[in-house]
């Protein structure tokens, strides 16, 4: 079954692989608009197919090493890519979304995808693969908040054409956040309850923890600046970037950390 997963795994990789490049041929040509959601959406049902029959060959979800997190994180990025291109139908920002979904399963890629026995840290399988699951969903729509916010960016210095409104950018980066900040709030209340059962401790500001806390705290500035001081625009843009910058620094946290999370 493991190799059965890691055969669907490349269908997938490949299927991400012409999406991303018909998705850019439609951001400047408008030539194939009814085709790279199709592919997009076999990409990611391969996507979950590899995943799931991984987890049935493993007895665990995708949260054992960083070859199943990058699986799991590409999965979040596509699905809520999914979501907000039927919601919105905007084709650039579908497309650098799954560009960044394909530069994860090329990560995956080079990472070796042998089974390997779970460290005693991670045998709490349900409550875990909540977490993760929690986690990638947070994390998918945190990637779409930074491609609208890079994009909006972009737009307000070059006035390009092509890309969707300022405004409208705006207020999507927002409307991802709305969906990912629950998700990332419950990310970490199921960690603390994992860590309580496994170390004893709901919190011990394990470097990881400490990075989640951060990033957070940074979507939760976010949200206070815009509801309570009406942030708007580059201000707003420039937070949501910060944001996942610190969603890429925990979760690579794995390279840098030497702490309880570090399980490649």
């Amino acid at each position: 079954m493991a190799n059965l997963s890691q055969g669907l795994f490349m269908a997938a990789l490949i299927a991400v692989s012409v999406t991303t490049a018909v998705w850019t041929i439609n951001i400047f040509y408008h030539r194939l608009v009814r085709f790279p959601q199709l592919i997009m959406s076999s990409g990611w049902l391969l996507l979950t197919l590899s995943i799931i029959i991984r987890a049935a060959a493993t007895g665990h979800g995708p949260f054992s090493n960083m070859y199943e997190f990058s699986l799991a994180f590409a999965w979040g990025i596509l699905s809520l890519g999914l979501i907000f291109w039927w919601r919105y139908r905007l084709t650039p920002v579908a497309g650098i979304t799954t560009g960044l979904a394909l530069g994860l399963l090329i990560f995956a890629a080079t990472l070796s995808s042998s089974v390997v026995s779970l460290v005693p840290a991670l045998q709490q399988s349900t409550l875990l693969s909540l977490h993760v699951t929690a986690a990638v969903i947070a994390y998918g729509a945190f990637t779409i908040s930074f491609v609208t916010a890079i994009l909006y960016l972009f737009r307000h210095k070059s006035h390009v054409s092509r890309l969707p409104s300022a405004e409208n950018l705006d207020r999507i980066g927002y409307h991802a956040v709305i969906i990912g900040f629950p998700f990332m709030t419950l990310t970490i209340i199921l960690g603390a309850v994992w860590a309580d059962i496994s170390w004893g401790r709901y919190w011990g500001w394990d470097p990881k923890e400490t990075a989640s806390l951060v990033t957070w705290l940074l979507y939760a500035g976010y949200l206070h600046s815009r509801v309570i001081g009406n942030w708007r625009g580059k201000k707003s843009a420039v937070l949501l970037i910060t944001g996942f910058c610190a969603v890429l620094f925990t979760f690579f946290g794995n390279y840098i950390f030497q702490g309880l999370h570090s399980y490649l």
